[in-house]
């Protein structure tokens, strides 16, 4: 242990500190996770850059060489059990086992390393936390500091930023784009959208985030009359009658039950560009499949019969946008840490020709294999229950 810190110490003296993590904590339920630790320049002074990684949120520190010799002593090995310590000249790791015995292990490079200085503010993000609206909203300080029991909502709303803006890059759209937001809550993600879409895209944004709870939509309206945003509101409705104007792109994300279903009808009635759903619940099919009293060697197990009914439901879905003139993609919205609901269902309305039959032959062998004789959304597309 006495050789690690005499090793560190030498590193943070001679300047050739490249960067530290801290991992494997002492006890298995510390929210802490892992420290990383990395040089910075700020206001022309070197210090080194504490980001604390705990379960759902990052917290930042910064500290002088002395100042870091005394936090990592605290640390290691009363918290954390395994260090990592790269410098200019070697990798150095520290392995504490549960007795407390120390392994030091150390190994010369040979590559030429570079000391980073660039400070975290730094980097390029796709949402500014200084904007006004955020801190109406909640998510930040006054000076822009995301909260740190919001920093896992603010890392999903970049995220779902940057999907939807790789989305839309792959789609034609005329020099004004109208976009509905179905469900949208407290509007973290609609006003992230607008922003970014405004920001980076040389087309005019229409956004329209759509809300039955009227103290939010109320709430809403105030901070984008506040904020002076253009071509932006929120109305009070259901996601079942609300009745757009234009519609170049819908949006519904975590909508309930069957108003996922509601939401893409409306996309496909109006000849969206794009539909985006992130689904929520599966209790429809979930009912469907329990009265038919059909189970395999798999459903019979109850978690395993409420999965089944998940990936169905958005499965059918799928299909249903595709033999509706869509080309369907299914992909992970954020990590499954942050939320069990991450899949991200993307309809891009297509001219390439449908072959109807065999879509609706997959919806049929699907629906039948578990005896589920009525689609929500099939029926409400199509005035019949089923495909038979």
């Amino acid at each position: 242990m006495e050789k690690f810190f005499e090793k560190l110490d030498l590193s943070l003296e001679n300047n050739s500190f490249v960067k530290m993590t801290l991992s494997k904590p002492v006890l298995k339920n510390n929210d802490l996770r892992n420290v990383y630790i990395k040089p910075i320049l700020l206001k022309n002074n070197k210090l080194y850059q504490f980001t604390y990684r705990y379960k759902h949120r990052d917290e930042t520190k910064n500290f002088d060489a002395t100042q870091t010799m005394e936090q990592l002593k605290n640390l290691v090995p009363a918290v954390f059990q395994n260090v990592s310590l790269f410098t200019l000249t070697e990798d150095v790791t520290l392995l504490v086992s549960k007795k407390g015995k120390p392994t030091l292990m150390s190994k010369k490079i040979n590559e030429n390393r570079d000391v980073d200085l660039s400070h975290d503010h730094e980097k390029r993000r796709l949402i500014d936390p200084t904007k006004p609206w955020w801190f109406l909203l909640g998510l930040t300080t006054r000076e822009g500091k995301v909260l740190a029991n919001m920093q896992h909502k603010f890392k999903q709303i970049c995220k779902y930023v940057e999907i939807v803006d790789g989305v839309m890059r792959q789609t034609k759209f005329n020099d004004e784009i109208h976009i509905a937001d179905m469900g949208a809550g407290k509007g973290y993600l609609t006003f992230a959208l607008y922003e970014y879409l405004t920001t980076h895209h040389d087309k005019k944004i229409v956004m329209e985030g759509v809300e039955i709870r009227k103290d939010l939509v109320e709430k809403t309206n105030i901070i984008i009359e506040k904020c002076g945003l253009k071509n932006f509101k929120f109305v009070e409705n259901t996601i079942e009658d609300y009745k757009p104007h234009n519609l170049d792109i819908l949006i519904a994300l975590h909508a309930c039950d069957t108003a996922t279903d509601d939401a893409i009808l409306i996309g496909i009635r109006n000849n969206a560009k794009l539909i985006i759903c992130a689904p929520c619940c599966h209790k429809q099919i979930r009912r469907e499949m329990e009265k038919s009293g059909k189970t395999d060697a798999m459903t019979k197990y109850g978690i395993f019969l409420e999965r089944q009914a998940v990936m169905i439901t958005d499965a059918v879905r799928a299909l249903v946008l595709e033999y509706c003139g869509y080309k369907t993609q299914v992909m992970e919205f954020i990590e499954i840490d942050n939320t069990p609901k991450n899949v991200l269902l993307v309809g891009r309305k297509t001219e390439q020709p449908i072959d109807r039959e065999l879509i609706a032959a997959q919806i049929r062998g699907l629906l039948e294999r578990y005896g589920i004789e009525e689609h929500y959304l099939w029926k409400k597309l199509f005035r019949t229950p089923s495909f038979r």
